[in-house]
């Protein structure tokens, strides 16, 4: 009986750290994925990050967080610096926190 519930609490333990993947922070390309990245979206302009050479569509943050994504200097125009704290899950970026970095 001790023995099954030890397996019990190791398979148990190795489940749940599992299922929680934890957040990273990562410093990445951000703009426009449509616009800048090549990226296919039916939605049209959305927020994508690159890392490591790899394109993330951003969820938890969107281009109008950061000003006019059409201006001269927004997110459709320019690829700028980011800080990203999150978690890549497949093709996104679940983020809990998005900043730029100064120019």
């Amino acid at each position: 009986m001790k023995k099954i519930i030890i397996v019990l609490v190791v398979l148990f333990t190795a489940l749940s750290s599992k299922a929680q993947k934890k957040e990273k922070t990562y410093k990445v390309l951000a703009a426009c994925g449509t616009c800048n990245f090549g990226m296919v979206n039916e939605n049209g302009c959305t927020l994508a990050v690159q890392i490591a050479g790899k394109h993330y569509w951003v969820n938890g943050s969107n281009l109008q967080d950061h000003g006019d994504e059409h201006a001269k200097d927004g997110m459709c125009m320019t690829v700028r610096k980011a800080k990203a704290v999150g978690r890549l899950e497949g093709d996104s970026i679940f983020v809990s926190q998005f900043n730029l970095l100064k120019k």
